[in-house]
């Protein structure tokens, strides 16, 4: 019974023997074969269609990239030149470059001291018209480079350094070096928030924000003439005014070599945590 094949035709006769074999059954049965053959060929036609077709494609592709390259090497007959009217006038000739032009070399006067030039007696008009006019052309090298001489003697000489006042009070920008807290400003904003004591007042109405404030940082480094600018108020104010007056001395700044007095503007930042 193992090697049964029902599917034969003459199992499908027998088992379909005295029954309507136009049912659909019947007929499936019967051409089975035919269709899982016809089914089989048709896939594996496919497949092998689907496999060489980059092959297929890459062939084609190269016969026809050679077809053009063939294209592109044929020869082309070029017509050969008209024939040259006798009667037309050659072309100019070519101009020659123009010849080097010889560098002229004045020579250096001739200084005299004061006490030959008096005692020379001036030239009369007769001894002009012999005397040469100017002094006489030295031929140099034409190819050689061009040296300009720098002027001799002494130039205008430097003004004395202005002086400098010492109660005037100079400007942050237009100080020759600017004044500055000792170890820089990352270090005075850090003694400010280490000595600040945020005000009660401020606390209960929860000011927060900035104030602005001028000083002046004087040749000792110093801070005097401290003034707000504009406050927050609640004993902010008073508060920023005081730590300022305890600030340790400042680098002073410098104008002309001199320690001098410099405007200073800065503000210090209240903020609650």
């Amino acid at each position: 019974m193992s090697k049964l094949d029902i599917l034969r035709r003459e199992w499908i006769d027998v088992v379909f023997a005295e029954k309507n074999k136009n049912y659909g059954a019947y007929q499936l049965r019967k051409s089975n074969g035919t269709n899982t053959t016809r089914a089989l060929i048709i896939g594996s036609i496919v497949f092998l269609a689907l496999f060489f077709a980059p092959k297929i494609y890459g062939l084609i592709k190269g016969s026809l990239e050679e077809e053009q390259q063939v294209e592109k090497a044929k020869e082309v007959i070029i017509a050969p030149p008209p024939p040259v009217n006798p009667e037309t006038p050659p072309p100019p000739p070519v101009e020659p470059p123009p010849p080097k032009v010889d560098q002229v070399k004045m020579p250096p006067p001739i200084v005299k001291p004061d006490e030959q030039v008096r005692d020379e007696e001036p030239p009369t008009v007769e001894k002009l018209k012999e005397a040469d006019p100017g002094q006489r052309d030295i031929k140099g090298d034409p190819t050689a480079d061009i040296v300009i001489a720098a002027p001799v003697g002494e130039g205008p000489k430097r003004e004395a350094a202005v002086a400098v006042d010492d109660n005037q009070v100079y400007d942050f920008v237009s100080i020759e070096k600017q004044p500055e807290f000792p170890g820089g400003l990352p270090k005075f904003y850090k003694y400010l928030s280490g000595a600040i004591k945020y005000p009660p007042m401020a606390q209960e109405n929860n000011v927060q924000g900035k104030v602005f404030l001028s000083f002046v940082v004087e040749k000792d480094g110093k801070l005097t003439d401290i003034t707000v600018t504009r406050g927050l108020g609640s004993g902010t104010d008073e508060e920023a005014i005081r730590v300022l007056k305890a600030s340790p001395r400042w680098n002073p700044g410098i104008q002309n070599g001199k320690p001098v007095r410099v405007k200073y503007n800065i503000n210090v930042n209240f903020t609650l945590n």
